[in-house]
């Protein structure tokens, strides 16, 4: 009698998952098209080949689906994406190293040499011997150095410990210091240069105009590509400045300084760049925009909001057909008995009549497969997340080592566009590094590096090879 009770229970236990597998069946046909979006090919879901008989209709045999795990995706996600990160970090980087170039060889009063410096570099290099040349120079490049590393470290502890108004003050009257202060004095230089006769009523209308805006922009919202623009152009001011008032061989110094400090800041584990970013993404925090250069918008206003749709790493983007096998399939013991599975008979009624008897036939997946999804799209929002980024201080020193090269190379192309080449190239290969180990990379060190070697080999090889094949009509 005990077996016989068994064989009931055994039995009725596997019709159970056969009555439950058929709407969840349906429910996985219907995620169909949402996979192949994807990038999944293949045919439909749920077996490869022929099986056994499903409401009383033999299977057909059909191409199994390829599965996408998350490495194929990143992968195909990486090949997507790689050149469009390219450009879109190119585009950015050659418009503001062209604004430098041309305000420098347009505009002599960034290259003349007026005995002015900044308050950074007390000592002068204008000494008798070049041993007090080079000591003072490398004073001037470590208290340079050592006041970047002090103020990146103010604000790292700023932000760790949330004193996001304190930041956004500072970060406010810096912006407000290069959108009005320093972009008078360049908008003066320009009109001395080509002699334009302007009145100061008109001046500070245009001041006031680009400057306010300029703050709306970047600490607000606004326009993306006006955002950017703003983003670039403080960036050349600021590379102007650099250029106009350091010392020459402490500029080369800092540049090389500065490359090596932005290594160590980044990659080691308790460096102040990877302190500050890891904290951002622990906390899904954008970084303030007025330090990032980004593709897409990337607003303060916005870092507190609810994200929808969620990141697909994020819990909350896990869909419910990934849960509903698992329901279906192997009800847990406490449910109660009335519990169907969010598959009741209203909805079954609801299917039945758009798409007549529940049976797996190819016309009925046809019909699964053409309705829309009830999900909205996530690509979108995706697309704005892989927005590439930029700190500006990488522009301001790419732009720094163009303007560098540019005015003191005595007047030569070449040794700016090796320079310009060089920044490019190493761009490119700090992108390839980062889609390879998916992680924040700084960008300075090998830009930095390849325009450092490429201006001094032109500057001293290259320039006077040149100039001696001209001296003596000799074409290559």
């Amino acid at each position: 009698m005990a077996n016989h009770v068994e064989d009931l229970e055994n039995n009725m236990d596997e019709q159970e998952p056969n009555v439950a597998s058929e709407p969840m069946q349906q429910l996985q046909e219907a995620a169909g098209p949402r996979a192949r979006s994807r990038g999944a090919g293949g045919g439909e879901g749920g077996g490869n080949g022929s099986g056994p008989e499903q409401n009383g209709q033999p299977r057909v045999a059909r191409p199994p689906r390829v599965v996408e795990t998350e490495e194929d995706e990143d992968e195909e996600l990486t090949l997507k994406y790689g050149a469009k990160h390219v450009i879109m970090l190119f585009v950015p980087v050659t418009l503001c190293m062209v604004v430098v170039v041309a305000t420098i060889k347009s505009v002599s009063f960034f290259t003349q040499k007026d005995g002015q410096r900044l308050i950074y570099t007390p000592f002068s290099e204008d000494t008798d011997t070049m041993g007090q040349r080079a000591l003072n120079s490398i004073l001037n490049a470590s208290i340079m150095i050592t006041v970047i590393i002090v103020m990146t470290l103010v604000l790292v502890l700023l932000y760790k410990y949330r004193f996001y108004k304190v930041i956004q003050g500072w970060l406010f009257l810096a912006s407000l210091l290069m959108l009005f202060s320093f972009s008078f004095i360049y908008l003066k230089e320009v009109f001395k240069t080509y002699n334009l006769a302007t009145d100061y009523f008109t001046v500070a209308i245009i001041i006031w105009n680009f400057g306010v805006v300029g703050m709306l922009c970047i600490h607000w919202t606004g326009p993306l590509r006006l955002q950017q623009a703003y983003l670039i152009m403080i960036s050349a001011l600021m590379a102007l400045v650099f250029v106009k008032y350091l010392p020459e061989w402490t500029g080369w110094l800092i540049l090389g300084a500065i490359s090596v400090y932005d290594l160590l800041a980044v990659l080691c584990p308790k460096g102040p760049l990877r302190i500050l970013v890891e904290t951002a993404q622990e906390r899904n925090e954008p970084i303030f925009p007025a330090l990032i250069y980004s593709s897409t918008m990337v607003w303060l206003v916005n870092m507190a909001d609810t994200e929808w749709p969620p990141r697909r790493n994020s819990p909350e983007a896990a869909p419910p057909q990934q849960e509903a096998p698992d329901a279906a399939g192997s009800p847990p013991p406490s449910s109660p008995p009335g519990d169907d599975g969010g598959f009741s008979s209203s909805w079954v009624d609801q299917q039945q009549h758009q798409l007549g008897p529940l049976q797996s036939t190819d016309q009925t997946r046809r019909e699964i497969q053409e309705l829309p999804s009830a999900r909205p799209p996530v690509e979108d929002d995706d697309d704005e997340e892989r927005g590439v980024k930029l700190g500006l201080g990488d522009f301001i020193f790419y732009s720094m080592l163009v303007g560098k090269a540019s005015a003191t190379a005595s007047g030569d192309w070449n040794t700016t566009l090796a320079c310009f080449v060089a920044i490019l190239i190493g761009l490119c290969l700090t992108l390839l590094l980062l889609a390879i180990f998916k992680k924040a990379l700084p960008a300075l060190p090998i830009s930095i590096f390849f325009g450092l070697v490429f201006y001094f080999a032109t500057d001293n090889l290259v320039q006077p090879f040149m100039d001696r094949l001209a001296l003596h009509q000799f074409y290559i």
